[in-house]
């Protein structure tokens, strides 16, 4: 894990969740406006929405990775952590380059947040410049915000749906993942452990890791017997 120093918070940013390491499926041209608010260009304000484990957050990770690669100052607040910091860590955010407020819909229904957030997002518009970008698991109008003014602020901008990928697309998500991690994930696993497990990709991703390290402790290749012997299956 890595904690680039121009974060606004104390938040470590996965060090392999880059552009890189995500399999696009059919959500290429959300990639190509992420890549685009990255550098400043394109649509000023991103609304990204999709349901757990479709990949909001890592997509959010490797945007940030993007800027602080270059140097630039960015923000990423993972609101369903919210109970953990005050709502004044939006203070002067509006003037930064890039600023991500991951899981709107965690602060629906807490006053305190959707007004801090309604001040933000207007200090943001009249600053008119930097890229926000934002995730939720709903729609914009459907998260169930108490302030209808700051559901109206999500309208300025565009909305993209993060499509999950298919179980091919997993499996080719799984694969680019272990040639990453410098290992090769058989087709015959992959698919083994798509239907033996849950598919949410979080999950997936995270056995993957666990097997890869297994497999080096016991200097075995991945096989069906081994995942079987290694997860208890």
């Amino acid at each position: 894990m890595s904690q680039p120093a121009q974060l606004s918070l104390a938040v470590q940013l996965p060090d392999d969740e880059t552009f890189a390491s995500f399999y696009p499926g059919d959500n290429a041209q959300l990639i190509t406006n992420l890549k685009n608010a990255a550098i400043g260009q394109g649509a000023p304000l991103l609304f990204v929405w999709g349901s757990h484990g479709s990949g909001r957050s890592h997509l959010l990770h490797a945007t940030c990775a993007e800027v602080n690669a270059s140097g630039d100052a960015v923000a990423y607040i993972p609101l369903e952590q919210h109970a953990a910091f005050d709502p004044g860590v939006l203070d002067q955010m509006e003037q930064l380059p890039l600023v991500c407020l991951d899981n709107l819909d965690a602060i629906a229904g807490h006053p305190e947040w959707e007004e801090s957030l309604f001040d933000f997002f207007n200090r943001w518009k009249e600053h008119n410049q930097g890229s926000l970008i934002v995730t939720a698991a709903t729609a914009p109008r459907k998260i169930g915000l108490g302030l209808a003014d700051l559901a109206s602020r999500l309208d300025w901008g565009l909305a993209y749906q993060l499509h999950e990928l298919d179980d091919e697309g997993k499996l080719s998500a799984l694969q680019l993942r272990a040639e990453l991690r410098g290992f090769k994930l058989p087709v015959d696993v992959g698919r083994f452990l798509l239907n033996r497990l849950s598919r949410d990709m979080r999950t997936l991703l995270t056995t993957l890791n666990e097997l890869d390290n297994a497999s080096l402790d016991a200097k075995r290749k991945l096989t069906i017997p081994f995942v079987k012997d290694a997860l208890r299956l």
